[in-house]
């Protein structure tokens, strides 16, 4: 058995498999998953678990190049959003290098999640709880 934060089996196999620049999404429970991406689902009821929590599972595992966000999600949910960038600063400064966090338009956003490895999704309902998160290398 694993002795890491992360012990999500699907999850760990998916973080092991990427190559620079790939992408997963972990998402809010009423994000729509394009067909054909991979889906993780966690969601066992209304915040469980919550998007923060898998985040901070699935980073603890994973090199972060840069994270994309709904522009959104800064204006409809800006205490979820503080608490994310606020996160990916932190890992940042652990990890002395920036973490760039580029926004778009949701409608984009949501175009984007195809083309991304896997989706993961968590029980959250706090709305644009979204970010696609793209893997960087450990050199």
């Amino acid at each position: 058995m694993k002795r890491t934060k992360l012990i999500n089996s699907e999850i760990s196999y998916v973080l092991a498999k990427l190559g620079h620049f790939d992408s997963i999404v972990i998402c809010d429970a009423g994000l729509p998953i394009p067909p054909g991406v991979q889906r993780i689902d966690l969601a066992v009821s209304e915040g469980v678990p919550s998007f923060m929590e898998v985040i901070k599972a699935v980073v603890s595992e994973m090199e972060i190049d840069s994270v994309d966000l709904a522009e959104e999600f800064k204006e409809v949910s800006p205490k979820l959003h503080y608490e994310l960038v606020g996160f990916l600063n932190g890992i940042g400064e652990d990890r002395k290098k920036e973490i760039p966090v580029e926004y778009m338009m949701h409608e984009r956003f949501k175009e984007c999640t195809a083309k991304c490895i896997t989706v993961i999704r968590t029980g959250e309902f706090t709305p644009y709880a979204n970010v696609i998160i793209k893997s960087g290398v450990v050199f």
